[in-house]
């Protein structure tokens, strides 16, 4: 079983993802907030756009170079702070995460991100689930996002699963997460409760092996599936 991140694991709200950015001006550039700001917005963009249509990875130190803005320790504080209170684990997962183990059932994370591993284990730190992972894969660590099939092959083989029809993978995103899923043969399920940009949108012909209101939903299928196995 291997589960998107944002959107899926922490619960989607809308949020001005611009004022990351401003927010990191504010400390490297006082004096001139809204330049700088413009130049990570605008670097954001292209990385995110190289991201969905060529399944281009990046870090957070590749955007900080295309914006020419220098790489500040209080200002990454700053900005981890302001996605704080933006990251905490939807509740239905810790229980999900341990009825999954229980079921022998080995749990992953593939995550599109420019994030390092370190904030994304800190958030599951935080909240109390990291050790209830079996693997994770960030993007920004690997050559490609999702939906290429290199990423996913990349999430099973952290959690030492070969075979992708005995995988399902979880996400947010009809792109991104189940026309990914369902291309290398995985079962794949929507929780469709993310309300995604338009700028991010690519539209795409598949359907999902199931789809949930919450979490929690998802053992009803699990269990269906293992018993018509």
């Amino acid at each position: 079983m291997i589960f998107d991140w944002g959107g899926t694991l922490t619960p989607w709200h809308t949020l001005d993802l611009a004022e990351e950015w401003r927010v990191y001006a504010r400390v490297v550039a006082p004096d001139d907030v809204d330049n700088v700001a413009a130049a990570l917005i605008s670097a954001g963009d292209e990385v995110w756009a190289a991201a969905r249509v060529q399944q281009q990875s990046a870090t957070l130190d590749d955007l900080l170079a295309a914006a020419g803005v220098p790489h500040d320790g209080a200002a990454i504080r700053a900005l981890r702070d302001f996605w704080e209170p933006h990251t905490y684990t939807d509740p239905d997962v810790p229980e999900l995460l341990r009825q999954l183990r229980r079921r022998d059932i080995r749990v992953g994370v593939l995550s599109n991100t420019i994030w390092p591993r370190e904030w994304h284990e800190d958030v599951f730190v935080r909240d109390q689930v990291l050790d209830l992972l079996d693997g994770a894969v960030y993007t920004s660590e690997i050559a490609h996002t999702k939906p290429h099939p290199e990423a996913f092959r990349s999430a099973m083989a952290a959690v030492g699963v070969t075979d992708p029809e005995r995988c399902v993978f979880v996400g947010d995103r009809p792109y991104d997460d189940i026309s990914g899923a369902r291309a290398v043969g995985m079962r794949a399920v929507l929780i469709p409760h993310s309300e995604i940009p338009v700028s991010q949108q690519v539209p795409v012909d598949v359907e999902p092996d199931a789809v949930i209101d919450r979490l929690a939903d998802l053992l009803a299928h699990i269990d269906l599936w293992r018993e018509t196995a």
